[in-house]
């Protein structure tokens, strides 16, 4: 719209410039900046139409994004991925999106004065905490996105993974040993959960219609009491019941990187667990690619890991050849193409 506005003000001035004035004698700074706007609205047309078989590749298709992050804290990141989500569900994609809300969850325990127990290096999520849990994550960051969606022109709908018993969950088990110490400990974590069962009927339900899903990893436990999930683990699973085309991660790095610190922008599953075993990928990096692995092999297409600080990330990653972060997939495809930046 500023290029058309900069193209039709420059066109009106040559129009009204008198006759035979030095404005109109020879080529001008006019001229020249004519030349910008042309050149810069021909660019912009060139990459809608690149776009064209990607769009066409994702028509109708469904894809979970877990966002999370410092992209949730950051407004104008915030403000773009709102914006990103609207454009692909206008383009016909389905996004699904779930988040996060670790920081915003410390936040308000500090501030109510809750101390935080941890067992293992996990958090201890007793029930006075859970009930902040899930105020902050089905309530307050939740209405957040949605607002943040609906504000770009989208029509968002928060939920969690308690209605219509969309996620059943069973208390997490963690086996934890000290250090110097043969024996295994059972953790007790308390109200924290994993994925038992979902039913995604309300998803489906949902996106078939123009709404876009924005969904809190609250889950249900056998009790009927609430149950606090990690979102990535909640994403893998709802995107596995779905059978997704896409389960995108945000994160806040680029990627997997070699041993060279090089961005590996596409890799299959087998190559990823021979990165896992010669150690290339290590430390909390191993845990999610394991998660990725599993989510493939239980019929979700491809994942990929995205650093969701670098702006319109997810438009980068469905609608170019260069994507946005690393891909895995189960093997690689004819045609895809993981350029450098």
């Amino acid at each position: 719209m500023q290029a058309k506005r900069r193209y039709n003000a420059l066109v009106a001035k040559r129009k009204t410039s008198p006759a035979g004035s030095k404005e109109t004698s020879a080529p001008t700074k006019d001229v020249a900046a004519l030349a910008d706007v042309l050149t810069s609205v021909h660019a912009k047309a060139k990459v809608l139409s690149e776009a064209l078989p990607y769009m066409q590749r994702y028509d109708r298709k469904t894809v979970v994004v877990k966002y999370g992050g410092h992209a949730m804290g950051d407004p104008e990141l915030a403000q773009n991925f709102a914006r990103d989500i609207v454009l692909i569900k206008q383009s016909g994609v389905n996004p699904v999106v779930v988040h996060g809300g670790g920081p915003q969850i410390g936040s308000l325990l500090e501030r109510l004065n809750i101390k935080s127990e941890f067992k293992g290096g996990l958090r201890v999520t007793d029930r006075e905490t859970v009930d902040v849990v899930e105020m902050v994550l089905a309530g307050s960051v939740n209405k957040e996105i949605v607002s943040a969606i609906n504000d770009q022109g989208g029509k968002a709908v928060g939920i969690c993974g308690k209605d219509a018993n969309l996620m059943r969950a069973k208390r997490l088990e963690r086996r934890w040993r000290e250090p110097g110490s043969d024996i295994d400990e059972l953790l007790d974590l308390g109200f924290v959960g994993e994925p038992a069962l979902v039913e995604p009927h309300i998803v489906d339900v949902i996106i078939q219609s123009d709404l876009i899903p924005v969904v809190a990893p609250i889950g249900v436990g056998p009790d009927g009491e609430t149950l606090n999930i990690n979102a990535d683990t909640f994403a893998a699973a709802l995107a596995v019941a779905m059978k997704v085309k896409r389960l995108m991660l945000l994160t806040d790095v680029d990627g997997v990187l070699d041993k060279d610190g090089q961005l590996i922008r596409a890799m299959t599953t087998g190559e990823a667990l021979s990165l896992i075993e010669d150690g290339t990928i290590s430390g909390g990096m191993i845990p999610k690619i394991e998660s990725c692995v599993d989510v493939i092999s239980e019929g979700v297409e491809a994942v990929v890991i995205i650093n969701g600080k670098v702006p319109h990330a997810v438009l980068l990653e469905l609608f170019t050849e260069h994507g946005a972060g690393t891909l895995i997939e189960r093997r690689k495809q004819s045609g895809r193409m993981r350029a450098p930046r």
